[in-house]
């Protein structure tokens, strides 16, 4: 299964943080699973660094070194998936996330997320 992390999911995994489900930490663990992040996940989280909402050390620095040894495969933002997130319904407005929606619709990924508000858009949520 191809599964694409929220920022909250990333950084939970990153730092062992507990609040990281069990069903979760065994799916990313999971070999035969391919680990994604977005391009839209390390700017969120820088963005959110720089402002102070977000206190996680260096993780931002670390980032592309964290994400290469862990073997994951980085998603860039394309055309298609601009499109798609700024024509999806309202029910949510973070810019973030819809992108997330909009590149697990187009790239048939699963969520892994905390966020029930990915469930209003079809998308499937792993916690």
């Amino acid at each position: 299964m191809k599964l694409l992390l929220d920022s909250n999911a990333l950084v939970w995994w990153f730092s062992s943080d507990p609040r990281l489900s069990a069903k979760a930490h065994r799916a990313i663990k999971n070999p035969s699973n391919e680990i994604v992040v977005s391009v839209a996940s390390a700017w969120e989280l820088a963005i959110k660094s720089r402002l102070g909402k977000l206190r996680m050390g260096d993780l931002v620095e670390r980032l592309p070194d964290d994400l290469n040894e862990a073997g994951c495969t980085v998603l860039p933002i394309m055309l298609d998936h601009a499109i798609r997130a700024g024509s999806l319904p309202a029910h949510h407005k973070d810019p973030f996330d819809r992108m997330l929606v909009a590149q697990a619709q187009a790239e048939n990924l699963a969520i892994v997320s905390s966020d029930p508000v990915f469930d209003h858009y079809g998308v499937r949520r792993l916690w």
